[in-house]
């Protein structure tokens, strides 16, 4: 075995590991870290609004949805696996759980949800990712940051797919120092589907190309003792 393959095929091997949890990728100054497949929830803080109680609400302002925090503007709230033509459930939640649709019942808007404090913190599950999502955090600083859908393509895929965990997946938003207060779900069409946002104060993670950096310098000194 040579030392390329060795490190190679360690890569292979830990990659979904050294990943979890972890930036993937940079944008707009955002750190993003992309969840596993079949993860719903985060796994940074239980600071959660899941939407239930609002299913059938539809636009509003300053609409309570739990934990001292509002969504105004334009949305529906359905349960899985109800939904129309022009939004579908994410992927793979179960049935009754309620999720939020942007815009709703017309094809170009937003929803912005205020919330109780400042936080360095977002997640959420993005259901049929589409390169006409958008989601803005309006900081505290007075600036803003924003993040659409093909801008985490690679790794997810921006196609819109139903039924596809590359297209439906939990994400998660680093600020680091700065904080938020605020964010605005936006879409130019049918439909920005989510559900379990969550919200917190924590650490940034590692970037996940330092810990396969990290494994692969193993990899290479476990190679080089057997030459």
């Amino acid at each position: 075995m040579t030392i390329k393959t060795l490190v190679a095929g360690s890569l292979l091997a830990f990659g979904s590991i050294a990943q979890a949890g972890m930036i993937d990728l940079t944008v707009d100054g955002i750190g993003i870290g992309i969840g596993e497949v079949g993860q719903f929830e985060s796994t940074y803080t239980n600071t959660t609004l899941d939407f239930t109680g609002l299913v059938g609400q539809s636009g509003g302002t300053d609409v309570s949805i739990g934990t001292g925090a509002t969504i105004s503007g334009d949305y529906t709230v359905y349960d899985t696996p109800s939904g129309t033509n022009r939004s579908a459930a994410p992927y793979g939640l179960s049935d009754g759980d309620a999720f939020l649709s942007v815009p709703n019942p017309t094809s170009n808007g937003s929803a912005t949800i205020s919330l109780d404090s400042d936080y360095n913190y977002f997640g959420m599950y993005w259901g049929s990712l589409d390169d006409y999502n958008t989601i803005t955090f309006n900081m505290t600083d007075g600036s803003s940051l924003s993040v659409n859908g093909s801008e985490i393509a690679p790794p997810l895929q921006a196609d819109g797919g139903q039924r596809d965990w590359n297209s439906n997946r939990f994400v998660d938003f680093f600020f680091g120092g700065l904080t938020f207060d605020s964010y605005t779900l936006t879409s130019t069409n049918f439909a920005f589907e989510t559900d379990k946002h969550a919200y917190g104060t924590v650490a940034v993670p590692e970037p996940s190309t330092y810990a396969l950096l990290g494994l692969g310098l193993v990899a290479l000194m476990f190679a080089r003792r057997r030459v």
